[in-house]
């Protein structure tokens, strides 16, 4: 994928605009424009895997959390019928409770993308010479969860293999204490390794892949002035929306078209750099 490739500051600035905008921004336009990208853009990342994890807890997660809210909150002018409680389910509290849980699940799937685009390396390139112990730990941390569960597998495959019941509270007691062994031992050759490599030593300096190049300075500019005209917009009235006593939202303003273009920005870059190549491939 092409957006991978460039510069973390450039992954990092889309990644904080469009998952803030999706947390702090209501408005069913905004939601959808959020929902449909962010679901677009984590099957072109992860594929099948995506589908199958957008399926499985995705939708039951927003079904929940649409269902969830009418049943508490109460509030709204528009009454559909009353629960056997005696409580009233309003049109408001439907709308709010739809409108939360597409958010949620955005803010999830863009959160998941991040971690598909920027990686470890990544995060030590943005913030290793500002906060070098946090950025190095929060690397380490992001390394760690899916080689403890990659270990844990391994483990888990070998106890079964020689006779052992896994289902077994004494079994898995013995499989949670050679992982803690591990995760020790682990941490022990990391911290023997960093020592000899010189970390923490003065003037010790640190070795970056990155190169910020014309590229990244042209998505640098075309992102701020995407995140700028929505700011503008946003404190324009132009994306206000209320929920109670009854629903009321702006209506439609070329605010919603740059925060589509700004959602859409990796996918038009994966499909535009797919497009080219396979037109180079066939000139050969």
């Amino acid at each position: 994928m092409s957006f991978k490739t460039y510069h973390p500051i450039v992954n990092f600035i889309y990644f904080c605009a469009v998952i803030m905008f999706s947390m702090f921004f209501m408005h069913p336009v905004f939601l959808g424009i959020s929902f449909i990208c962010s679901l677009l853009y984590s099957v072109m990342l992860n594929g099948g895997k995506a589908i199958k994890f957008n399926i499985i807890y995705m939708l039951p997660l927003m079904l929940f959390a649409a269902i969830i809210n009418p049943a508490f909150n109460h509030d709204g002018i528009t009454i559909l019928f009353y629960l056997p409680s005696g409580n009233p389910v309003t049109l408001e509290s439907i709308a709010y409770g739809i409108a939360a849980a597409v958010m949620l699940v955005s803010v999830i799937m863009w959160f998941s993308c991040y971690n598909s685009v920027v990686t470890s390396d990544k995060l030590m390139c943005l913030f290793g010479k500002i906060i070098p112990a946090l950025s190095l730990i929060f690397s380490m941390v992001l390394r760690f969860v899916p080689k403890f569960k990659a270990q844990f597998k391994v483990i888990f495959n070998a106890q079964r293999c020689i006779g052992r019941n896994t289902s077994k509270i004494k079994n898995i007691i013995k499989i949670i204490s050679i992982m803690i062994t591990w995760a020790l031992e682990n941490s022990i050759d990391t911290a023997d390794s960093m020592n000899s490599r010189g970390y923490g030593l003065h003037g010790r300096t640190s070795f970056s892949n990155y190169r910020f190049d014309g590229r990244d300075t042209f998505a640098v500019i075309y992102m701020l002035a995407l995140i700028g005209a929505i700011i503008t917009g946003a404190y324009s009235g132009f994306l206000d929306v209320r929920f109670f006593p009854s629903v009321k939202a702006a209506g439609l303003s070329p605010f919603y078209a740059a925060y589509l273009l700004l959602c859409l920005f990796p996918v038009i870059i994966d499909i535009t750099e797919e497009i080219k190549w396979k037109y180079l491939i066939s000139k050969i």
